[in-house]
């Protein structure tokens, strides 16, 4: 009988609750600060793991926080040695989760639209002399 929560699930979830750990402790790196990890997938052989972060602030300071983690990911696979109780701890390659910038970039310009069709259609009941919205 399959298990309803996979061995790489267990993994993935272990993963980002020791790494979220081991960056807020050890590193020392001020271009992580305000780091977030929003998911970790480990692939099926678990030697390697796609680990995605999220960071308040600027593209540009995003992309300095992969980088440095990317320079750290040795430090860090090592540290995750003695925290993990698996034969292959995977090797980490950090990218940025541009997921959270695009859905407020896209929730900007659904509430801009919006700001703007109730300027227009007040525009239009002014001109009109009557409260009601202009027939379309």
């Amino acid at each position: 009988m399959p298990r309803e929560y996979s061995r790489t699930l267990r993994i993935n979830s272990q993963l980002q609750r020791e790494l979220s750990e081991l960056i807020r402790t050890e590193l020392t790196d001020p271009r992580i600060n305000g780091l977030t990890i929003t998911d970790v997938v480990v692939a099926q052989d678990v030697r390697n793991a796609k680990v995605s972060v999220s960071q308040l602030g600027t593209d540009d300071e995003l992309k300095q926080a992969v980088k440095a983690l990317n320079g750290a990911a040795g430090r860090l696979r090592h540290l995750l040695v003695d925290r993990l109780r698996i034969r292959h701890v995977p090797t980490l390659h950090f990218s940025a989760d541009m997921a959270l910038r695009d859905a407020d970039r896209v929730g900007s310009l659904i509430r801009t639209a919006i700001a703007n069709d109730k300027l227009s259609g007040e525009a239009a009941s002014s001109e009109t002399g009557s409260d009601e919205p202009p027939a379309s």
